[in-house]
């Protein structure tokens, strides 16, 4: 049997979590919530979202696995660790490890790896993952904004370098399978109908900035800063400029980077998210900054998209709506970005001289699993302008995308696990010699700020006020 590549694999285990989600929170209830949908009175249809907090439209499978992702979580917890773990947790836990261990086991036994050792090892990379997630339900920890995934990458970190790695855990730390299959199933949440809804001035918010950022950055690394890998500049230009992670992923993969490269990248994109989903919101509250302009600004400037949610709530509901809009418009540059970088990489950077590029060639440098995030996305924005408008708020937003969501920060969170597992810090060490990474990111960052709150000014106050104002 052929062997699949990784890329190859993510889209096929992306594809079936989506086809599972979709049977089940989907095609199982739609015929009795479209039935209420249309029944349902007047009064109620202003408040839908009241409404779908007290109907019940779950199928006893439905329920279960819904149940399954968010149980197997550790609950919110002050002094005493002990008390995020109530009885079932344990019993969830096990469940979903033993789903996920038989899940992308077949993953890796397509790459023609082996599945016992791979199982074997992703029992400690689960447990690492749980911690992670444990720390993140501080309450103090994620009132500052520290998440699962920053947990996850220092807690590997930890373990890796003060305790060593044994060899029964490295079949186990795929990163690279846990992320790509992660961004395949976050294509689904990027829809083309929720970006219209905020129209021309969040595209120039999300699509003239961001290309500036991003050139800018890369030229500032190599021009000014001197920084001798290109590999690691462009990557943290691309975390800085577009959306963090899920970019310096994609252009990591485009540009072959080191994992040490990409692991910098990641980590700096974490710390500068934490800071700014608490600094921004406090920064725009108490200079009176209109919430319009505010979640635009946010939207275009924090990298995850959690983040911006969690800081547009701090605004509004009106803010949370227009940061997550521009970043969901934004997210759709990984694409193009992984393909702009591995058509420069491979004519510019990597080209020896006399060398003709072929198609082949950029063919073989792009990441796969791009297409991936690509095709999920166009098949799910068709699919929510097919339902009505109500049903697909119902069985999508609250269905399918409600549970692959959740599945995507699972994956993630075991793809940063895995990172830290894997790095070594002195080879880490070397990426901030000097501190020039530091410097990029912040340099990048803070020109995204600016020219970010300019764009956005100008759009929405200046150019299309009318948009503006259907928005308020």
């Amino acid at each position: 049997m052929k062997t699949w590549s990784e890329d190859t694999v993510a889209i096929l285990l992306g594809i079936v979590i989506l086809c599972i989600a979709v049977l089940v929170f989907l095609l199982m209830p739609y015929a009795e919530v479209a039935q209420a949908v249309l029944s349902i009175t007047p009064g109620l249809a202003g408040n839908l979202e009241s409404w779908l907090t007290t109907a019940d439209f779950g199928s006893g499978i439905s329920v279960f696995l819904k149940t399954l992702l968010s149980g197997s979580r550790p609950s919110a917890w002050g002094s005493n660790p002990l008390t995020a773990f109530p009885p079932n947790v344990f019993i969830y836990a096990l469940v979903l490890f033993a789903l996920l261990a038989l899940l992308l086991g077949v993953g890796v036994m397509l790459m023609k790896e082996k599945l016992k050792p791979f199982v074997k090892g992703f029992g400690f990379v689960f447990l690492v993952s749980v911690m992670a997630y444990l720390l993140a339900a501080q309450t103090e920890f994620r009132s500052i904004g520290l998440g699962y995934a920053l947990w996850a990458i220092v807690l590997g970190l930890f373990i890796g370098n003060a305790f060593g790695v044994p060899d029964f855990i490295r079949p186990a730390l795929k990163h690279e399978l846990f992320i790509k299959t992660g961004l395949v199933l976050l294509g689904a949440e990027v829809l083309f109908g929720r970006m219209l809804a905020i129209g021309v001035p969040g595209i120039f918010v999300a699509w003239i900035v961001t290309p500036v950022v991003l050139i800018s950055t890369f030229w500032f690394g190599q021009r000014i800063l001197k920084i001798g890998s290109k590999t690691l500049n462009i990557t943290i230009s691309a975390g800085t400029s577009v959306c963090g992670v899920s970019a310096a992923i994609a252009t990591a993969a485009a540009c072959k980077a080191t994992k040490e490269e990409l692991t910098t990248a990641i980590g700096l994109s974490m710390i500068f998210t934490s800071i700014m989903m608490v600094a921004m919101p406090a920064f725009i509250n108490a200079v009176g900054m209109p919430e319009i302009l505010g979640g635009a600004w946010m939207g275009g400037t924090i990298d995850a998209t959690g983040a911006v949610v969690a800081a547009g709530a701090f605004l509004g509901d009106t803010a949370l709506n227009v940061a997550a809009t521009i970043k969901m418009i934004q997210n759709i540059l990984i694409g193009v970005l992984a393909f702009g970088v591995a058509v420069y990489w491979t004519a510019k950077v990597d080209r020896s001289a006399g060398q003709d590029v072929t198609a082949i060639e950029i063919w073989n440098r792009f990441p796969k699993f791009v297409l991936g995030f690509i095709g999920t996305s166009l098949f799910f924005s068709l699919l929510y302008e097919v339902l009505n408008s109500d049903v697909a708020i119902v069985l999508i937003d609250n269905g399918v995308l409600d549970f692959s969501s959740d599945v995507r920060t699972w994956l993630f969170c075991l793809a940063f696990a895995s990172i830290g597992l894997s790095t070594n810090f002195k080879e880490l060490s070397a990426q901030f010699s000097g501190g020039k990474a530091f410097i990029l990111y912040f340099c990048g960052q803070s020109l995204n700020l600016g020219l970010t709150l300019l764009m956005a000014w100008i759009m929405f106050y200046k150019v299309f006020p009318e948009i503006t104002n259907s928005l308020s």
